[in-house]
């Protein structure tokens, strides 16, 4: 696959980010995540990345990525693309991104660097890096510590042609109007902040019509609903939705740090495909919260 053929993929549709398995002991499980993928496949996202934010890429080990990656694309192959996530400081990432790249993942999403801050020179210089070391698509995520703007990202794509999408986790209207002016169609855009649902129609009118669904690991029906209702501007089923499962999910979800990952993966076991623990320094929902989204769940109904 092409850097051309990542962004056509990713310009359009639902993508998601399946949750990694984890067994009791807190171990990669290779056939429980070969399930999922599975599952959740026939549902219709565009593409799906692995041991991305919602993957605990943060919390994974090399091997452990290789593993996660590769199982992802065997699973996956001729269903639906994988992107797989890359991160850490710039020479871990370009080995991550390179690993993905050898499994055969048809695509980089290149998440922050971590912990650090840093000019916007240097975090363009580190994306620069990592796009060089590759040749397949890569999407660089506006987040935390990797804030670029307009001008520091037109000057990464004239320099790296397989810098083919931008994803926005930073929520700036005014930032995401002037990068979406100054770029135009050089990129794909992808909405990016947790649970975009509430962000989505927004992020449409802004000209950002894609974004990624964490709740697809659990709910994809209502997700694909959700995402259909936004593209056809049926602002009823928005409403309805929005009332009814998200902005109630976000009370459990903004309970404590981290939960953006771990009511994900109670979701998943809720409905019948345990993922296992979250990783520390993530902690799981209590069993009071885990009630709370199951009565939401039922709320949606079958998937």
């Amino acid at each position: 696959m092409t850097p051309h053929d990542l962004k056509q993929i990713i310009s359009s549709g639902l993508l998601s980010f399946p949750v990694t398995d984890f067994d009791a002991q807190g171990n990669f499980n290779p056939a429980s995540y070969a399930a999922r993928l599975e599952w959740l496949a026939p549902y219709g996202a565009s593409a799906l990345f692995a041991a991305g934010g919602t993957g605990e890429f943060f919390s994974l080990e090399p091997r452990e990525y290789s593993d996660i990656v590769r199982t992802a694309v065997d699973t996956c192959r001729g269903k639906v693309p994988i992107i797989a996530g890359a991160g850490g400081p710039t020479r871990v990432a370009i080995a991550y991104a390179q690993e993905a790249e050898r499994l055969g993942a048809h695509g980089v999403l290149l998440l922050p660097h971590y912990l650090t801050e840093a000019s916007p020179e240097g975090i363009a210089a580190h994306v620069e890096a990592v796009c060089k070391s590759v040749s397949c698509g890569v999407i660089v995520y506006n987040r935390a510590v990797c804030r670029l703007d307009a001008i520091q990202l037109a000057r990464l794509a004239d320099r790296c042609p397989n810098l083919v999408g931008y994803k926005d986790g930073l929520g700036s209207i005014e930032l995401m109007v002037s990068i979406r002016r100054k770029l135009g169609d050089r990129f794909a855009y992808l909405g990016g902040l947790p649970t975009a649902e509430v962000y989505a129609a927004a992020y449409k009118a802004l000209g950002v019509p894609v974004y990624s669904s964490a709740v697809f690991n659990f709910i994809p029906r209502t997700a694909m609903e959700f995402y259909r209702a936004v593209a056809g501007d049926d602002h009823e089923t928005i409403g309805r939705l929005l009332d009814t499962f998200f902005l109630p999910y976000l009370q459990i979800r903004d309970r404590k740090q981290g939960y953006a990952v771990s009511i994900i993966k109670a979701g998943a076991r809720l409905v019948g495909h345990d993922a296992g623990p979250v990783r520390t320094p993530l902690t799981d929902l209590t069993e009071e919260e885990a009630a709370m989204l199951a009565a939401l769940i039922d709320k949606v109904g079958a998937q």
